[in-house]
Parts: C-alpha cells; sequence; structure tokens
C-alpha cells in the first residue's frame, strides 16, 4: 500500500477517535463535551458534519483518477474548516466562564490537516 493511503487511513481513524475523545470540560456544571455527545449544551453534534466530509473524502481518495484526488484534498479542506470552527467556537469563554480544551480537540486537528496532506503524496510520473 502506498504511503498516501496509509497516511490518509491513519488520519480518517485518528479523526474517528477525536471525536470520541472530551472536547471540553466545564468544571462549574461538571459536563464533558464531546464530538458525539454535547448534552447540557446547545451546540448540537458537530462529529457526524465531520463523519459526512470523511466518508466523502473516502470515496474520492478510492478511485484512481487525478480529478478525485484533487476533490479529496478539497474536502479535506472543508473538514479542516469544520475542525478550525471547531476548535474556536466549542471552548470559547462565555459569560466569564472557560472552558478548558481536551485532547479531542487537539488530535482532531492533527487529524484534518494529515487527511489534507496525504493526497498530496502522490508521486508524479514523466
Amino acid at each position: 500500500m502506498r504511503l498516501k493511503f496509509v497516511l490518509a487511513f491513519f488520519g480518517i481513524a485518528l479523526l474517528v477517535a477525536a471525536c470520541f475523545l472530551p472536547w471540553m470540560t466545564i468544571e462549574s456544571r461538571s459536563i464533558t463535551v464531546t464530538g458525539m455527545d454535547t448534552s447540557g449544551t446547545k451546540f448540537g453534534k458537530p462529529g457526524y458534519f465531520h463523519f459526512l466530509w470523511t466518508s466523502i473524502y473516502l470515496i474520492f481518495l478510492l478511485i484512481p483518477k487525478v480529478w478525485a484526488q484533487r476533490a479529496a484534498v478539497g474536502v479535506a479542506a472543508f473538514n479542516i474548516a469544520w475542525a478550525i470552527r471547531n476548535f474556536l467556537i466549542i471552548p470559547m469563554c462565555q459569560m466569564g466562564e472557560c472552558p478548558g480544551r481536551e485532547i479531542g480537540l487537539y488530535l482532531l486537528l492533527v487529524a484534518a490537516f494529515v487527511m489534507f496532506v496525504a493526497p498530496m503524496l502522490e508521486k508524479k510520473e514523466l
């Protein structure tokens, strides 16, 4: 298997795992927010949107055409944008209370960037 597929699948697995890990904790209300469980807040379930982009990314990655690889990079860019949005918006200070960021948010950013870089590692043939 080529390096780009190994890195892409590693990024996908890391992103899925990061959606189930804690993203932030609100100490005053004893709430731990993950990408799949945001009970006690009004954030919805942002992990599902990551899963949507990841499934589209995986479909494009498995098609052995140049346009599909370029589309995979574009979809990964949308995934990065959603990860940055989650990194900035979800643990934002509100009403004098600043929740703490947890490991899941950092792994989410790393996974999104790995998924973005992986399709571009193709060796060009002349």
